[in-house]
């Protein structure tokens, strides 16, 4: 059983990468209240998590047991760099999101493309490209096809829209018998209680002024309720029109699978420069998060120059938002402490990058109703980018074993 501890760790990073993007997702949503999606706050959330998991439990750790290893400039260069394309990367699936991007299909591509870039940045370091078999670019060949089905025949929300027009006469209508009844109301009181001719003669014409002001009063906030009205409902038809933009939505995937698929190979550059520990090179990943995850948002937000809708008041949002960047940092330790338990590169990765869109899209489609709406081409789709990267990552070059050495 010992041997086969490491897989805990492989479980719970399936986990935490799994759920990491519909989580973010709706951390992004509720910190805007409800005006499309915030962006600077969220991440800066995601880097206040990054921090407490990744610098202040390192610093317990290794005060307290300590490891194997020591640091070195070269290692913190290398883990620094591995954080700063890990945190890059992360603002990558923020901004995907903020251009509407949607879990279901955005952190697939994300897990099916940064494998890739992972293989071939590893071969570029170790100058094994002419190693490459044809397994291995069918592999690759698999993982595009895939993807192109995933965007194409993505599931989307089935938004039952009422004609503008009736919905605008249902809040007028509304309104006006409001209105009506507050007439009604106010028939009825003076029907209770008649009035002598003696009264209504006495009757000064202060009184009468003030009852024309008070329905003046009323009319306008009646007014004002109906044009309140009429802006909620222009808001939402708008937000129901707008459509994703693909091309940003692309580009930031593009530029997280380049900077999740080049965060391995650096980072494990930096352990082997700092005597194979993982702690250290970890507490450097956790500083270049909080450096350009939180530090960054926080310098542009103070400007007043990024404006975006939403604030710090919405606590679910930054509940929500803490718990993905708390997801992310997790996983990332998981497989540190999967390789400490044993485990190899060769089957821990594509046991993450194979299962965690699994566990991603069924998040996404339970939470947001969306079975109904996934097509056997979308699951075939998703099939090929997961079985093509774990294709990549088995069958990818490892460079030549070391002859024996000879007498």
């Amino acid at each position: 059983m010992k041997s086969l501890s490491f897989l805990v760790f492989v479980v719970v990073t399936i986990f935490c990468w799994g759920i990491y993007g519909p989580v973010l997702h709706i951390g992004q949503g509720q910190m805007a209240g409800g005006e499309g999606k915030a962006s600077l706050r969220p991440f800066m959330c995601v880097g206040i998590a990054y921090f407490l998991i990744a610098v202040v439990y390192p610093i317990v750790i290794l005060k307290t047991t300590g490891e194997k290893g020591q640091w070195s400039m070269g290692g913190i260069f290398w883990s620094f760099t591995a954080g700063a394309v890990g945190a890059i990367g992360a603002l990558g699936i923020v901004l995907a999101f903020k251009f509407q991007g949607k879990p279901v299909y955005v952190m697939p591509l994300v897990f099916g493309l940064a494998p890739i870039v992972n293989t071939f940045v590893t071969m570029f370091m170790s100058g094994t490209f002419k190693q490459a078999s044809r397994i291995f670019y069918a592999g690759i060949l698999i993982v595009a096809v895939g993807a192109a089905g995933v965007l194409t025949f993505k599931p989307t929300e089935e938004v039952k829209k009422e004609n503008p027009t009736s919905q605008l006469e249902t809040s007028k209508s509304a309104i006006t018998l409001a209105s009506f009844r507050q007439e009604s109301d106010g028939v009825q009181d003076s029907s209770e209680k008649p009035v002598s001719q003696d009264e209504a003669t006495d009757k000064p014409d202060e009184d009468s002024a003030k009852e024309d002001s008070a329905k003046e009063d009323t009319l306008k906030k009646t007014d004002e309720e109906f044009k309140d009205e009429v802006e909620k409902i222009t808001a939402a038809l708008g937000s129901e029109k707008s459509k994703p933009n693909l091309f940003i939505i692309a580009l930031c995937i593009g530029i997280t699978a380049v900077s999740w698929g080049a965060y391995g190979p650096v980072l494990h550059k930096g352990q082997a420069k700092m005597g194979g520990g993982r702690l250290r090179p970890f507490l450097c990943v956790g500083l270049a998060y909080f450096a350009i995850a939180v530090i960054v948002p926080w310098i542009l937000l103070g400007t007043g120059v990024f404006e975006e809708p939403g604030g710090w008041k919405h606590i679910s949002g930054v509940f929500w938002s803490l718990l993905a960047g708390a997801a992310g940092a997790v996983g990332a330790l998981g497989i540190i402490y999967a390789f400490n338990f044993g485990g190899k590169p060769i089957f821990i990765m594509p046991l993450v990058f194979g299962f965690a869109p699994v566990v991603n899209t069924l998040t996404e489609t339970i939470s947001k109703n969306l079975l109904g709406e996934v097509s056997f081409f979308f699951i075939g789709s998703l099939a090929m980018v997961i079985v093509g990267a774990i294709i990549v990552l088995v069958f990818a070059p490892r460079g030549a074993k070391p002859k024996a050495a000879t007498n």
